[in-house]
């Protein structure tokens, strides 16, 4: 079930919050002035999200490296290099 609570909770129910989100292995959804703002999720349940989008990653590398999708590192890096020089990432 989605736990939704306003901001407010945040300072004064810290301990009641790591709790459910220990316990439950579920978010809790933040809000401020009535919008979503936050999720806040146990460090257990952050980790294998992340490790989900890794292998999903490295997943897709692989297809792409099957079905002959490769350039050359130094392509890349370069490209990746002028892109940072250029401000768009």
């Amino acid at each position: 079930m989605t736990n939704v609570q306003p901001s407010t909770i945040l300072g004064t129910n810290y301990n009641d919050i790591s709790a459910f989100c220990n316990e439950s292995r579920e978010p809790m959804f933040i809000t401020k002035n009535g919008q979503d703002d936050l999720a806040v999720m146990s460090m257990d349940i952050y980790e294998a999200l992340s490790k989900q989008e890794l292998y999903r990653l490295l997943d897709e590398g692989r297809a792409d490296a099957k079905a002959g999708r490769m350039r050359p590192y130094e392509e890349v890096f370069d490209e990746i290099e002028q892109r940072i020089l250029d401000g768009s990432i």
